[in-house]
């Protein structure tokens, strides 16, 4: 297991590539470790953002190897109630929208815990998941929702063609920005998606990563950042039409992508030349704005570093709270380290009692913030997608003297 240096653009196979971002490299960025293995070293892995200069894809190089990554994740959909709203309302708007019927297939690559699929078979819906987290897949299945623990592409989808039959809808949400080989597999959706069926994919939306320095959720799980000007010429090369796009706002801006066979029932909207006319509008087109993204990042670096510092000389406990992979690449790229943070907050039970990648910070459970002794004077929500909620449910925190601390998009304290 290791690292891949890709040579050529993932989307377009052009190799006039520019390097647009560098950031401090890294741990995956889920490799949380036990008590016992924290005396081990971790690879670090370059982290490191080009961009194509011929479709404008904007990615990762240094691929760290897949089943590292994937095999033994530890993020569940279901452990967070803004995702489980999110995807009961994403399975009533989809299933509205392309009329699905109680004998339709559903089929969600990246499953995970089959939060999403749940709501497709509360429709009664014919439903599988595809996820190669091997203990999130037995739990999901163990739970009602069959899942198969496999990392999908092209030749599996011929093995589900015979075995299932076509699917009236397929959905991959975040699974567009783990891939290595897009081309196999939107090829495997392609043989597996019926003529009158509907792909649809949500992945971060780099419009909104740009815009609001969110350049913590660029990780080595994400090989690759979306937008719709690379999406679009790309799908249209296995003669697949993206039809429709909305903006979601999950993790910190998301795009949802509604995609179908050329000639497929469904109308093109306004929706995606209007995407495509923003990104231009940003600068998206040209490696010269993406290599000013560095400077604005190191902006918010200066003041939350300055912040901290100033906390710890006069003496206040710290901690983070939230231990999702973005929090990797933040940590490491401002260096806030164990010296400054005491202890990780995280409400996922996979995580308490690991240390985090790398620095080994332990993950403990939010039962601390209400011990007098343990609970720090301020908290940094790493997990800052959810600052709201996190807020809300813990704001006897607030009412005992101590300080949140949400670092981005914009930095804010909050007493």
């Amino acid at each position: 297991m290791g690292i891949l240096k890709r040579r050529k653009c993932c989307l377009c196979y052009s190799k006039d590539l520019s390097l647009v971002l560098k950031l401090h490299e890294t741990p995956p960025a889920n490799e949380f470790v036990s008590k016992d293995n924290c005396h081990k070293e971790q690879k670090f892995y370059p982290l490191d953002l080009y961009q194509c200069n011929s479709c404008f894809h904007i990615q990762l190089c240094d691929v760290v190897d897949r089943a590292l990554l994937f095999e033994k994740y530890v993020y569940v959909s279901g452990t967070s109630p803004v995702f489980v709203r999110h995807f009961e309302k994403y399975a009533n708007d989809v299933s509205e929208m392309i009329a699905l019927s109680s004998d339709d297939l559903v089929i969600d690559i990246g499953s995970n815990d089959g939060t999403l699929l749940s709501f497709f078979k509360n429709k009664g819906c014919r439903i599988l998941g595809i996820d190669p987290a091997e203990e999130i897949a037995q739990k999901a299945s163990s739970n009602g929702i069959e899942t198969l623990s496999l990392f999908f592409n092209s030749k599996q989808a011929k093995y589900l063609l015979e075995s299932r039959g076509k699917a009236k809808l397929i959905t991959a949400n975040n699974v567009y920005a783990h891939l290595n080989d897009f081309h196999d597999f939107t090829q495997g959706v392609k043989d597996l998606l019926s003529m009158n069926g509907v792909f649809v994919f949500e992945v971060s939306y780099f419009v909104d990563v740009f815009e609001k320095n969110l350049f913590d959720t660029i990780y080595h799980e994400h090989t690759s950042y979306h937008t719709i000007l690379s999406l679009k010429p790309f799908l249209e090369q296995l003669d697949l039409q993206l039809f429709h796009v909305q903006r979601v706002d999950t993790h910190g801006g998301s795009v949802r992508c509604y995609v179908q066979h050329v000639g497929g029932p469904n109308k093109l909207s306004l929706s995606v030349q209007q995407c495509i006319d923003y990104e231009i509008q940003c600068g998206l087109a040209s490696n010269k704005t993406l290599m000013q993204f560095g400077n604005r990042i190191n902006g918010v670096k200066q003041q939350l570093v300055t912040l901290l510092s100033d906390l710890k000389s006069k003496n206040k406990r710290i901690a983070g709270f939230g231990a999702p992979a973005k929090a990797t690449t933040l940590l490491y790229h401002f260096g806030i380290d164990e010296n400054v943070i005491d202890y990780i907050v995280d409400d996922s039970s996979l995580k308490q009692g690991l240390f985090s990648p790398g620095m080994h910070i332990p993950i403990v459970s939010s039962t601390v913030l209400k011990d007098r002794e343990q609970s720090p004077d301020y908290v940094i929500i790493l997990a800052w997608n959810f600052s709201k909620p996190i807020i809300e449910n813990h704001r006897y925190f607030l009412d005992n003297g101590g300080h949140f601390i949400v670092p981005l998009p914009k930095l804010e304290v909050v007493t």
